[in-house]
């Protein structure tokens, strides 16, 4: 506990205060115009986006709906929902895991294949604008560092799915 903070004014004056406010700002606003333009363009938000690029990560072997679920902080069963509505679309199909038929594995489509592709394709082109553009070119690489240390400390932080 911080000793020094004794008014709201102090609070919402502190440098981490605000240093994570901003964050949480620039975060929002990315996924608002970035998940917009998803949206628009093909159809999908910004969530079923990154469910595509996880599942398509691994390959023909699939990956379980727990995992789903683990790495996009959901609960399993937001994690069924979703893949049941990504599957309504064509998007990705479940098959039952030949290790244990208790477990389903979600793969993509043909149709999911592609629709990942050319969604990357926008989505690269918009982080390269909203989010490396306004940034110092020198920057760039620290930050995107320093943005995967924070994710995996804040992943390693919350309480594993079981």
């Amino acid at each position: 506990m911080d000793p020094e903070l004794t008014s709201a004014r102090q609070a919402a004056d502190d440098a981490r205060v605000l240093a994570f406010g901003r964050l949480r700002s620039a975060a929002n606003r990315l996924e608002y115009l970035l998940g917009r333009a998803l949206e628009r363009e093909f159809g999908i938000t910004h969530l079923v986006y990154e469910v595509l690029l996880i599942v398509g990560r691994t390959g023909d072997d699939g990956l379980t709906m727990r995992s789903i679920a683990q790495e996009q902080v959901l609960t399993t069963g937001g994690a069924t929902r979703l893949v049941d509505r990504m599957e309504a679309l064509g998007l990705v199909t479940r098959t039952a895991d030949p290790g244990d038929r208790r477990v389903q594995l979600v793969r993509l489509t043909a149709l999911g294949e592609e629709t990942t592709v050319r969604a990357s394709r926008v989505h690269v082109e918009n982080i390269e604008r909203f989010f490396f553009r306004p940034l110092p070119e020198d920057h760039r690489a620290r930050f995107a560092e320093d943005l995967r240390t924070l994710s995996h400390a804040a992943r390693d932080a919350l309480p594993r799915l079981r």
